[in-house]
């Protein structure tokens, strides 16, 4: 190689190095800067391809886009969960998971491509301004919102600066201008109701940081009621997952004693195995825990262990499968690196990557008022491209039953939950009544208790 080649060769390897580092720190370099000809080589054809591209692309381009894109190319192509996060995706994920922010305080969504007002929460400008579930948000500060993630951008803001937000909503001949001001919004992923007496209905949403107090919360304000608890159904349909100690927590609550999950990746630092504790409250009453194909991860940590433990009967339709556990490190300039770093094992050794975790007693879910039963097709972990496949271990039987539709009537309020509700978004009674899964598991929760009375009797 002629002398001129090789500074030539050494220039680029240089120049890819440094871009590199500057999105991903110096940890990165010390990786790749090995002596190794395998690295050296595809540094190299990396190298070329900038040079290629930068010299003779039809448009001008940036080197740090460019790679910034293979990087994200290259961390994806691992599996579906692993990912480059730009510095705006790296605080979404932040503020996802943390339990509060600054904003008007409402839950969105896109609907018939418009910007959706699925529920204010209770207590919050948009709650206190007249804000309902259903609005379209079309204008944000006088800019349409024709995209979700740009308009709860703009939405959000410090605390005690103003938004206009303007929304059509069904009756109104006009739209309507909100001016609201921006407050500490918090994050709440645990609701609950009394479905009768004695017998509680939770919905965890995700799994964040505060997931645990919240969910105590509740439990104590259903178990200090005038009707001891009888039984309790846990509600983790469509619950993504989230962190993953707030998932060993609140299965603790439930367990004292034996395995919880264990994790085992190629490092030793990812291998280890989380146990119960005994807890000063004695739980034991009856849980019936719901799941479908939405429920993932950390939901699927819950719904395994106390399913292998004989605590809780699962009942719904096959989980997500996603069996494995992400991590996330925080990178120079903002950005931030997810990637998978082990899979987990449910307390008698089961992978659920790819598989799920089979329901007890499957019910597909449906409205009461709807006449189509035709069962649910949800994506499911072994539909992503680049998905980890499972260790080989157990095949896994669950038995089948047919749902039952009866409807049940809403109990009193008590005032303990009333002072729970009373900083979360109420649950929409009437959709709670008309879930045949919630129906379902309420009454095989009351048909134990009739049962074991019969054989105390």
């Amino acid at each position: 190689m002629t002398a001129r080649k090789t500074r030539h060769l050494k220039m680029w390897v240089a120049m890819v190095l440094v871009s590199a580092v500057l999105i991903l720190g110096h940890g990165f370099y010390r990786d790749l800067s090995a002596n190794s000809e395998e690295t050296y080589k595809g540094l190299k054809l990396f190298s070329d391809v900038i040079e290629l591209i930068q010299r003779n692309y039809v448009d001008e381009v940036e080197t740090q886009k460019m790679i910034e894109a293979a990087i994200q190319g290259m961390v994806r192509s691992l599996d579906p969960h692993s990912s480059l996060l730009p510095p705006d995706a790296l605080k979404e994920l932040q503020i996802d998971t943390h339990g509060e922010f600054t904003g008007i305080g409402i839950h969105v969504t896109m609907r018939n491509n418009l910007v959706t007002v699925i529920s204010p929460i209770e207590g919050t400008p948009a709650y206190r301004a007249g804000i309902k579930a259903g609005d379209k948000i079309i204008k944000v500060d006088g800019t349409p919102s024709e995209d979700l993630r740009d308009a709860v951008k703009r939405m959000r803001g410090p605390k005690g600066t103003s938004v206009v937000i303007t929304v059509l909503r069904q009756g109104a001949p006009e739209p309507l201008d909100f001016s609201l001001v921006r407050d500490v919004i918090p994050i709440y992923s645990v609701k609950a109701e009394l479905l009768e007496p004695g017998y509680g209905y939770i919905w965890i949403t995700n799994f964040r940081e505060n997931t645990t107090g919240d969910l105590i919360e509740a439990l104590q304000a259903m178990e200090t009621g005038e009707t001891p608890m009888k039984g309790l159904v846990l509600d983790l349909r469509d619950n993504p997952g989230g962190i993953l100690n707030q998932a060993i927590e609140v299965s603790d609550l439930f367990l004292n004693e034996g395995e919880i999950l264990s994790i085992k990746g190629r490092e030793g630092q990812n291998t280890k195995v989380f146990r119960a504790h005994a807890d000063d409250v004695k739980r034991t009453y009856p849980i019936v825990v719901l799941i479908n194909g939405g429920s993932a991860s950390a939901s699927e940590i819950v719904a395994g262990a106390l399913q292998d433990h004989k605590r809780a009967l699962i009942l719904g339709t096959t989980s997500f499968g996603k069996g494995s556990v992400q991590t996330v490190e925080t990178l120079r300039d903002g950005y931030g690196l997810k990637f998978t770093i082990a899979r987990y094992y449910t307390p008698s050794g089961r992978s659920i990557q790819a598989k799920g975790v089979e329901p007890d007693v499957e019910v597909k879910h449906r409205i009461l008022s709807d006449t189509d039963t035709s069962g649910e097709r949800m994506l499911k972990e072994k539909d992503l491209k680049n998905h980890l496949d499972a260790d080989p271990d157990d095949e896994f039987e669950a038995p089948r039953a047919e749902p039952d539709t009866t409807q049940k009537p809403a109990p009193p309020e008590t005032p303990a939950l009333k002072r729970f509700k009373s900083k979360h978004s109420p649950l929409d009674r009437d959709a709670l009544f008309s879930d045949n899964q919630v129906l379902r598991a309420l009454d095989i929760l009351i048909s134990y208790d009739i049962f074991k009375d019969l054989k105390n009797g």
